[in-house]
């Protein structure tokens, strides 16, 4: 790890612990993220996106064993997907807990990404707590493929901005998402 990114990571942690909102490299596009335990940090990322609060945000986790934490009984064929997953996968949960209410889809499930890409890996290790991923656009508007592509009124809203990786010029590929229902159903919502 970088001299850079040890510092990003020590800086974003001090920002999320207060509330904050940081913009943010992940597995997929850059993203808007706070506390996903935080109901009033959850509250200024719909406000900085023009986004209305029914409609849910994924988080990101550094590690399977996490999920345990923020799902009540995750169907275990979830931990088989997310080890033989070969590229980024969101999959929802039902009945989510320990994370801010506002956060939730209204029937109480929430989509989370165990993330394998160095910095938010080591940012959610860092930070202890599942940590807001949503797309770093006001809602309705394309989402940016590259940190160059995000516009100035969604850097001047954040709290911090993260300095590691805003040089890179390649468009990364959105997640896999799965819906995963009561006893082990698997419906897929974006291969």
């Amino acid at each position: 790890m970088t001299e850079l990114m040890k510092e990003d990571i020590r800086k974003a942690c001090e920002v999320l612990q207060k509330g904050g909102v940081i913009l943010y490299p992940t597995d997929t596009i850059w993203g808007i993220g706070c506390d996903a335990t935080n109901a009033e940090a959850v509250k200024r990322v719909y406000e900085i996106k023009k986004r209305a609060d029914s409609k849910a945000m994924l988080v990101l986790v550094d590690n399977a064993v996490k999920v345990d934490f923020y799902v009540n009984e995750p169907p275990e064929v979830a931990f088989d997907l997310i080890e033989c997953a070969t590229k980024p996968m969101t999959i929802i949960y039902d009945d989510a807990r320990n994370l801010a209410s506002n956060l939730l889809a209204e029937d109480g499930s929430v989509g989370i990404r165990v993330t394998t890409e160095e910095f938010s890996k080591q940012l959610c290790f860092r930070f202890r707590k599942a940590i807001v991923s949503t797309s770093a656009n006001v809602s309705g508007e394309p989402s940016p493929a590259t940190f160059a592509d995000i516009s100035e009124e969604i850097k001047q809203a954040v709290d911090y901005i993260v300095q590691s990786r805003q040089e890179e010029k390649v468009a990364p590929k959105p997640s896999s998402i799965i819906k995963l229902g009561k006893g082990g159903q698997i419906k897929i919502i974006r291969e």
